[in-house]
């Protein structure tokens, strides 16, 4: 699971690092994803797109956000939390 995690991880990274920061809202994120709320993160057997951790992490995310490690940070814990990964 610890390869499942690190390769989520740069994947969040490379896809949230583009955004103009800090963010306020799950909306300032969407310019920076490659293929808007589609995209998709894969790695082993998780497959998840934005749109999906939007709906799934909402509770778990505390906005602003001034940097893309903060916002990872919690987007992993929230995955955790929930079981996900």
């Amino acid at each position: 699971m610890a390869d499942v995690k690190a390769e989520l991880r740069e994947q969040f990274m490379d896809a949230f690092g583009g955004a103009d920061y800090p963010v306020e809202n799950q909306m300032d994120l969407v310019p920076a994803l490659p293929n808007g709320p589609g995209t998709k993160f894969e790695a082993g057997d998780v497959s998840l797109t934005a749109m999906e951790l939007a709906a799934k992490l909402g509770s778990e995310q505390e906005f602003p956000y001034d940097d893309v490690e903060s916002l990872v940070d919690d987007v992993m814990e929230g995955l955790e939390a929930k079981g996900m990964i």
